[in-house]
Order: structure tokens, then C-alpha cells, then sequence
């Protein structure tokens, strides 16, 4: 069996790059950049004050000095100023022409249409036209994914149409006998389709756009005709039936429809029967049945592997060293990734491990902010132990 770091580097070198797409910025949230946004104006673009105060010239201070007038934000000093002289001036306001120094309102004396000003360096309080972002400089570079204050900063910019990547189209399929639609009400032996809607959900967040193509069956026969189909998208995911059952058809019926198996388990718990194909550039993963199994081979496997297509730079979650506020005992031989839920504790991260671990307990992953690896050579952690941890959200 591969090491999960083999597995994961295995699955990032096989998956392709993705084309780019022109976006409205409107439609640009959490896509990928396709290239370096470079500025073509300057923010800011005129030397404007960053303080309420009396604008004047640096070298006639400390001075008491006649106030001309006012300048607000969007307006304009036309005029010439005369040595000797100062302009009351609010914060964004242009600064008028010859003036090179703001003194803010509570270092001075004001006194009718007069004001004494102490000592003030030449920029002080100015803000000049390209401090934040000069004309030519990369404002953002390629590969970064767009948050909302990216968003900001591309209007600022005048960014109207955006190169991004193109999303990848995810295909999922579901297989087993034994699962129904959420629509239909489980009898006896039955189970609803959930990891379908997971995996849908973390398509969605990592960039994807999710197809549920519904449930095979498990025959040769269902899942070939579903996997023909699937083979149409960027990506496909199956889930169950990629173990050693009598039943588990995925593996064959992958290599029938030409997908070049690449990997087969993984030293991993919950996930060990993972696989990863490709048939022309396409990837194919088979997830576990086990709805825990599902989601963790997503976050190890597919997230990375969706933002990598996407070109973007960083594709791994953050990770910390988390302290264990329980002990915990398991065997050696496979890295164990535990659903906890991490605090922060003044400077220490605590990691509070569920107490169900099993790969079908759902409720383990409610409330979870983080998978805590317990490395594959160690058995018994104490608490307080301290170990590496995947962070889902910010702690």
C-alpha cells in the first residue's frame, strides 16, 4: 500500500491544467485567476489626505498661518496657494497643488481663520498617488483563488472581465444495492445516498461544478452504462464498491471502460480502499462506501487535486500542531486521521477528538474543524500529546 503523502503526490502529477475562461468580475468570486492581474491605474490615483486636518508646507512650520478655505473629499483646489498660507482639509481629499504635509486637527491651535501648526515632515498624512498599487505592478498574481477582498481591490482597479479557469465538471456516482434517493423513505436494509450530497457540497466549495449522476447498481451492466457516461466530465468519483466484496464490481468495470488504474488502497484510516485511474487525461477516483471514509479521501485526495486543475497556488488546507486533550490508542500501520474539533487556548491549539471514530459514524462529523494524523508507526498518545492537524476552518 502507498503512504498517503505517495498517494496524494501520485494523484497531483496525473491531474491535467484546466483552460481558462473570460468571467464579469460579478462572477468572479472563488475562481482562480488564469493570469496576473496587472494594474493599469494607480491606487491611489492622486496624492489625497489620510487625516482630517490643515494641509501646508512642510518647510514654513512650526508656523500660525491664515486658513484660505476648505477642501472635502471629491472636491478640488484649483487655486494657487500663497506661501505663508494653510488649507483646512478632510481625509481623501486631493491635496492642493504645492502643499506636501497634513497636520492632523488635534496637534493644532485654531483660532478664528487662523491655525498654529507645530513642526511636520514633508508627506506626513499624504497619501501619494500609487502607494497601495502602482501602474505595471501585479495586483494579483495567477493561481490566486478570489475572496471577496480581492473582489474590492479588482473594481478599484477598473477590472470589469477576468481570465479565470475554467471550473471543472465533476461527475458522481453512487453505487450499491442497498442505498436510495433522498426522496424515498429507507426500508429495512436500506440506506440514503448521503455521501453523494457531501461530495456534491466540497465539489462546490473546492470549485467544481457537481453532476450526481444517481446510483449503480452492482452489476457489470449498471455501472458500466454509468461510468460511460461519466467519463464525458472533467473528473469522476465513485463511491463504494472499490473493495474486495463479492459484490465490489467498480475496479473491473473501471478497466472496462479504459481507465488506467494508477493507485489501489492506502495506509490510511478511515479511506484504505481509495483508488485513483485516469482514461484520456481524465481522473478517476474511487472513494470508499463509508460516508466518513468519503469525505476524508475527499479532503485528502480530490480537494487538492480540483484546485490543482485549477492552477491555483496554494491547494492544501493549513495545517497546526494541535494538542490532544484525551488519550488515544490505535495500531500500527496506518496513519489514523480523527474528526476533532480544535480551540484555541491563549497560545495552544486543543484538540477535542470525538468520541465515535468509526468510519459510518456520521455524527463525528458535526462540529468538526479539523482531521488530527495520528502517525501510521505510533499506538498510544497521552494526552496533551502533541501532533500535526489538518484544519478545515480557522481556529
Amino acid at each position: 500500500m502507498l503512504s498517503v503523502a505517495e498517494a496524494i503526490a501520485a494523484v497531483l502529477t496525473r491531474v491535467p491544467r484546466l483552460a481558462t475562461e473570460t468571467v464579469p468580475l460579478a462572477d468572479a468570486f472563488g475562481r482562480v485567476l488564469g493570469e496576473d492581474v496587472i494594474a493599469k491605474r494607480a491606487l491611489p490615483g492622486f496624492d489625497n489626505s489620510a487625516m482630517d486636518g490643515y494641509a501646508t508646507r512642510s518647510a514654513e512650520l512650526p508656523a500660525t498661518q491664515p486658513i484660505l478655505g476648505a477642501v472635502h473629499a471629491g472636491e478640488l483646489w484649483r487655486e494657487t496657494v500663497p506661501p505663508g498660507s494653510a488649507i483646512r482639509i478632510m481625509t481623501g481629499a486631493p491635496m492642493p497643488p504645492g502643499l506636501d504635509t497634513v497636520v492632523i486637527q488635534e496637534d493644532v491651535t485654531r483660532e478664528g481663520d487662523r491655525v498654529t501648526m507645530p513642526p511636520s515632515p514633508a508627506g506626513d498624512n499624504v497619501r501619494y498617488a500609487g502607494d497601495d498599487i502602482a501602474i505595471g505592478d501585479t495586483a494579483i498574481p495567477k493561481g490566486s483563488r478570489l475572496t471577496g477582498w480581492d473582489i474590492g481591490v479588482l473594481a478599484a482597479l477598473g477590472v470589469t472581465q477576468l481570465a479565470v479557469a475554467r471550473r471543472p465538471s465533476v461527475a458522481i456516482i453512487a453505487t450499491g444495492d442497498e442505498l436510495v434517493e433522498i426522496e424515498t423513505e429507507p426500508s429495512h436494509g436500506q440506506l440514503v445516498d448521503s455521501s453523494a450530497h457531501s461530495l456534491a457540497a466540497l465539489v462546490g466549495e473546492a470549485g467544481g461544478v457537481a453532476h450526481k449522476l444517481g446510483i449503480a447498481r452492482d452489476s457489470m451492466e449498471s455501472l458500466g452504462e454509468m461510468i460511460r457516461s461519466a467519463l464525458e466530465h472533467d473528473v469522476v468519483i465513485t463511491t463504494g464498491g472499490v473493495s474486495v466484496g463479492d459484490r465490489d464490481h467498480v475496479r473491473t468495470a473501471l478497466a472496462e471502460a479504459g481507465v488506467s488504474l494508477e493507485l489501489w488502497k492506502v495506509a490510511m484510516r478511515p479511506g484504505k480502499p481509495f483508488s485513483f485511474g485516469v482514461r484520456d487525461g481524465r481522473p478517476v477516483f474511487g472513494l470508499p462506501g463509508n460516508p466518513v471514509s468519503t469525505v476524508v479521501g475527499f479532503e485528502l485526495f480530490l480537494r487538492p487535486a480540483l484546485l490543482a486543475m485549477q492552477g491555483a497556488n496554494a491547494v492544501e488546507r493549513p495545517r497546526a500542531i494541535v494538542q490532544l486533550v484525551r488519550g488515544y490508542r490505535k495500531q500500527a500501520g496506518r496513519i489514523h486521521f480523527i474528526r476533532a474539533t480544535v480551540v484555541r487556548d491563549g497560545a495552544h491549539l486543543l484538540a477535542h477528538a470525538h468520541p465515535k471514530q468509526g468510519s459510518a459514524m456520521m455524527s463525528s462529523l458535526i462540529g468538526c474543524n479539523a482531521l488530527v494524523e495520528l502517525g501510521a508507526d505510533d499506538t498510544d498518545f497521552l494526552p496533551g500529546a502533541r501532533v500535526p492537524a489538518i484544519l478545515l476552518e480557522a481556529v
